[in-house]
């Protein structure tokens, strides 16, 4: 129960990823609020949780509307009195197609929601963090904003953003004792990944060196670690998860 009594929002928390590390931190002990656009999803997370006897609460949130996410951190500082312990960074959004065949408008939707989104709830959050001397951030990027990938090349770009985001924050941060680190999946079983070609799954696949992808819990294994306090003398690191399809120095 390493998170026992700690506050933690979790963005994307209506599937995959999001969902996984939710419930595992409530499994650790945490109080989890869970902030996502699918209400639907966001329910049956609540109902996954209630099963599991741990502790999630789902608030509406869409990551593209600057006003929605200012009162959606407020409506957590107050159902709790304080600041946030944690904030996961786990939304992400993206549609795999050839980058010339892209539509300005799925430019704009994979920067607000992978990107800008973040840099908002991170705002929102972070003065009662400063106030307290103490918090945890760990933003959930990709490996394709480290080594670029086929047909996510905008995607890419708003994941390398984060990274370089992660870095900054964390020098800025160090001096309030505010930890800010970021995780990068590789080939992961989320819905996303399920809703690719059967022939494109398979050939991920096959050049992972373990022959398999990442289930989501894995990943939040490594949130959960960033989180925790065996992690309090690391910040500013990136970390992949990925079965060694990536090695990056």
């Amino acid at each position: 129960m390493e998170m026992a009594g700690k506050n933690v929002v979790v963005t994307g928390a209506s599937s995959g990823i999001g969902r996984a590390t939710a419930l595992l931190l409530g499994r650790e002990g945490a109080r989890v609020f869970g902030g996502d656009i699918d209400q639907e999803g966001g329910r049956k997370t609540e109902a996954m949780a209630a099963e599991q006897g741990v502790k999630f609460e789902y608030i509406p949130l869409d990551l593209t509307d600057p006003a929605g996410v200012n009162a959606f951190a407020a409506d957590v500082h107050a159902r709790i009195g304080g600041p946030v312990d944690g904030l996961v960074n786990a939304a992400g959004w993206d549609r795999i197609q050839p980058f010339i065949d892209n539509t300005p408008e799925m430019w704009e939707r994979v920067v607000q929601i992978n990107l800008m989104g973040a840099v908002r709830l991170t705002r929102a959050v972070l003065e009662p963090m400063m106030a307290a001397q103490k918090g945890k951030i760990v933003h959930v990027a990709s490996d394709a904003g480290r080594v670029g990938s086929m047909g996510e090349t905008v995607y890419a770009a708003a994941k390398g953003g984060l990274i370089a985001f992660t870095k900054s924050l964390a020098r800025e941060m160090a001096r309030h004792k505010i930890n800010v680190n970021c995780v990068c999946p590789g080939p992961t079983d989320t819905p996303l990944f399920q809703a690719q070609p059967e022939k494109m799954r398979d050939a991920l696949t096959r050049a992972i060196p373990f022959r398999r992808i990442a289930q989501p819990e894995e990943i939040g294994e490594a949130v959960t670690f960033f989180l925790g306090r065996r992690s309090d003398y690391i910040t500013g690191q990136v970390l992949s998860v990925s079965g060694g399809l990536t090695m990056v120095d």
